[in-house]
Formats: structure tokens, sequence, C-alpha cells
């Protein structure tokens, strides 16, 4: 790393108020099953990093992918009202595992289910970022997820990355950690192209940084690359640092902050 690529991730040490988004392909199995080592370490670094004086926002996937396993369905339902079924089955399963690996770390959870118009409308939107502010004074971690259940087209994010990156600019937050199943940002799709480069930094915040992303997401999943890509850059537009980074082991979320050159760093503009 170049002396402004260092500085730039030495300052994430100093992150104070972080968003972490966790995507489905980190939180279950290709079977759709819970991967719950996996999120019982994650609960143990949120809760290493609140108990060190972190502010920490969970923005969390997986209800839909979760609630499928569940039912057992045989694939994610196609229906807008057979996801939002599974997603009202899949989001109880998912909080109840949060609050108890959370609870063995001392530490309550509590669950935001939103849509787009709640921030749409100034005075429920200043509501949300009320309670956001009360559950961080009050030291409990504030678990975020878009509210399938009732979202249509019209109040739909459209995906859990666009909603990530609009909580950290309401929350003001100083750093938004995408976690997701590949390293970072590549210039070309890595399970194509074996030698494809990874964006380490990326300081150009224009549209154009947008067009080398793209592709579905995992099977129970709704983000590509594209929506990770986007949400870091308007993240960053904002100020705020965004770091896309592989959620395979959680404990990236402590070398990201003790600013080792891993994940895609999207750097605001001073």
């Amino acid at each position: 790393m170049d002396s402004k690529e260092t500085q730039a991730r030495w300052a994430l040490r100093y992150a104070k108020r972080i968003v972490i988004k966790i995507g489905t392909s980190s939180l279950t199995y290709d079977s759709g099953k819970m991967n719950l080592r996996r999120i019982e370490k994650l609960a143990r670094v949120i809760s290493d990093l609140m108990n060190a004086g972190k502010e920490v926002i969970l923005v969390s996937s997986g209800a839909i992918g979760v609630g499928t396993d569940v039912m057992k369905l045989p694939e994610r339902p196609k229906t807008v009202a057979g996801r939002q079924a599974a997603a009202a089955v899949g989001q109880v399963s998912l909080m109840q595992v949060y609050s108890r690996m959370f609870g063995d770390y001392g530490y309550n959870v509590a669950q935001l289910l939103i849509t787009k118009d709640t921030i749409d409308n100034p005075e429920s939107k200043q509501n949300a970022v009320n309670t956001f502010t009360e559950l961080i004074r009050m030291r409990v971690l504030p678990v975020v997820n878009e509210n399938d259940t009732v979202a249509v087209d019209e109040i739909k994010f459209g995906d859990n990355d666009n909603l990530s990156s609009i909580v950290a600019r309401i929350t003001g937050a100083d750093l938004l950690v995408i976690l997701t199943d590949i390293d970072g940002y590549y210039m070309e799709n890595p399970n194509e192209t074996p030698d494809a480069r990874m964006y380490h930094t990326i300081t150009d915040l224009s549209e154009e940084i947008e067009r080398a992303a793209g592709g579905a997401g995992s099977k129970l999943g709704t983000g590509g690359m594209l929506t990770k890509v986007h949400a870091s850059r308007l993240a960053a537009a904002s100020g705020i640092h965004a770091v896309i980074a592989n959620g395979e082991d959680p404990d990236i979320i402590h070398s990201i902050l003790d600013g080792e050159d891993v994940g895609t760093l999207f750097v605001p503009h001073e």
C-alpha cells in the first residue's frame, strides 16, 4: 500500500459507530440451514467490539432463506406471498438464535424491521433514528432487516446492501462493513477468471466504478456485487468509510479495524 492507502486504512482504527451487514450466504450453508458456528463467532466478535466501547448496528439478511429451510420448502418461494410467509417464519428463528448467542456474551438484541417508506417519511425516519440512538445508548445491539412480510415493490429497499448504506447514513456511522462470500470487489469475476485482480482501495466514487460489478447473488439471497459496490460508493460519498470483505471468518472485522489490507475499502473524499 502507498502512504495514502495506509493512512486511509489506519483511519479505520478510530471508527466508533460501525454498521455491519451480513448476507444470507454468510449466515447459512448451501442447504439453507443456519451456519451456527459462524453466527456464534459473529456474536463473539461484535460483543468484543461493544466491550471495547464501539457502537455496532447489525444489518442481517437471511430471513427468507432460513424460513425456506424451517418450512422444508424445496426452494426459495417464487411468489411474493410465499416469500413473505418464509420471511415471517425465518425472522423468528433468526432472532431467537441471535438473542441466545449474544445473550451468552451479556448483550441484548433488538429487532428493527423497516421499509423504504419508513425512511422516506420525515417523521417515521426521525422516529427510527431516535430508536437507534436510544438502543445504542442502552448498549443493546440493533438487528435490522427489511420488513419483508409487508414490503412490496413500491416500498422496498430492494436488498439489504442498500438498506445497510442508508442505516449507516441516517445514524451517522463512521464505518460500513459489508460481509459477503468473496474477498472483495474484483475487476473480473474471480469464479470465472482465477487470476482476476481485486480492488484494494477505491477513491473514485463516480458511477463508473460500478461498471465492472454485476451478476446475481446466491440462490438464497438477493444481492450481487453490484448492490454492494453501489451501497459502499454511496456511503463513502456521504463521508463514511466502507469495506466489502469476506464474511467466512467474522474475525476479519477485527482485521479491518486494525487497519490491515483486507477487502476493498471505499475512501470518502476529504
